[in-house]
């Protein structure tokens, strides 16, 4: 019987390799794919995806599993649509979430063709998410078993022809016992630190990145409260975050906190922490996972961000790929340019960028 090919996206980090493993030791056939992605010129040793490091150790574990190993050069394509859209976001004032776009742009279009170019018939990656096939033949996301590692929030991108090629081989796992298997393959990554920033920033915050790369979007602006009063001067809209309380240096017998960024006048506007919560949101360029979008409003937990709790709401379609979400209670943090991702019990239903 002829083995099923799949490739793996490896990191060189502890997800993907044991990934690997558990792939290979379910029968496929297993070939190891990495990307080389785009650094900033001096800044190719840091960048958390591909550092020579991350690449020697991806490369130390398909030798143990003795699985073919390929690198794939993606600097100009992440480039051009990871980095560009995480720049023009904050250009119009928003917080982008490029990890968004590198998951439906970078890995799971310009990888996955290259794994169907080479004859394979899945392509896995490390993500800690689950994925069913069901009776009528649909792809179905659901949470990882593991909530605190959950990664469902970046993966409400996929669409149906996507996931019917994707694995997720470490989504039914505790984080603990996947690194007690990569121990038990005498993988190297098994005790390997897991990666959390942007890759790209390589462990910089990521207002030093705009500084060099876009400066022209620093520019200062005046500081107003919700009911119009210029109470002081910001330093540039993509210094500050939805919330943010320190560091705003202007004078209040209150505490007062990021409310709203205006990009087209240049403002930021603060207010008080009962200012701070909103009831309701919109989102654009919705992807609904089963491909087609419900016909009636329906009840869901939201996550505005990827580290947020999830809060009841109710989801209203609306035309044009947008939705509006309304909140049975006020939420904090309402950030443009996140996103807004729809769960319903454990299943991933889908999302869109809040505006």
């Amino acid at each position: 019987m002829t083995k099923q090919k799949v490739v793996v996206a490896m990191s060189g980090g502890v997800d993907s390799s044991v990934a690997a493993a558990l792939l290979k030791q379910q029968g496929y056939d297993v070939t190891g794919m990495m990307l080389r992605l785009w650094s900033e010129p001096g800044k190719e040793e840091s960048n958390r995806c591909c550092t020579p490091d991350s690449m020697a150790q991806a490369r130390r574990v398909a030798g143990i599993l003795d699985i073919p190993f390929y690198v794939i050069d993606a600097k100009d394509v992440f480039r051009e649509t990871v980095v560009q859209y995480f720049l023009d976001g904050y250009a119009r004032g928003e917080t982008p979430n490029p990890c968004l776009l590198c998951n439906r742009q970078i890995r799971w279009t310009f990888l996955l063709n290259h794994a169907l170019a080479l004859g394979a018939e899945f392509m896995a990656t490390g993500h800690y998410v689950r994925r069913k096939t069901m009776d009528d033949g649909r792809s179905v996301l659901f949470r990882a078993l593991d909530h605190s590692k959950d990664q469902s929030y970046v993966l409400h991108v996929l669409k149906q022809d996507q996931l019917a090629h994707a694995l997720f081989p470490v989504g039914d796992f505790p984080k603990p016992e996947i690194r007690r298997i990569a121990a038990d393959f005498g993988l190297p990554t098994a005790s390997r630190a897991d990666s959390q920033d942007l890759c790209f920033l390589a462990g910089e915050d990521y207002r030093g990145f705009l500084q060099r790369n876009a400066s022209d979007i620093l520019s200062p602006g005046e500081i107003v409260t919700t009911d119009g009063r210029v109470i002081g001067k910001h330093d540039g809209l993509p210094n500050y975050t939805i919330g943010q309380r320190k560091g705003l240096n202007v004078p209040s017998p209150v505490p007062l906190y990021v409310i709203t960024k205006q990009a087209s006048n240049n403002v930021l506007v603060v207010g008080t922490l009962d200012e701070l919560g909103f009831a309701e949101l919109t989102a654009r360029d919705v992807n609904w996972m089963s491909g087609e979008a419900p016909c009636e409003p329906f009840h869901a937990q939201v996550k505005i961000r990827y580290t947020a709790k999830e809060a009841e709401a109710l989801v209203s379609p609306l035309d044009g790929d947008q939705v509006s979400v309304k909140f049975d209670a006020p939420v904090r943090d309402v950030t443009s340019g996140q996103a807004a991702v729809f769960y319903v019990d454990e299943e991933v239903i889908g999302g869109g960028i809040i505006v």
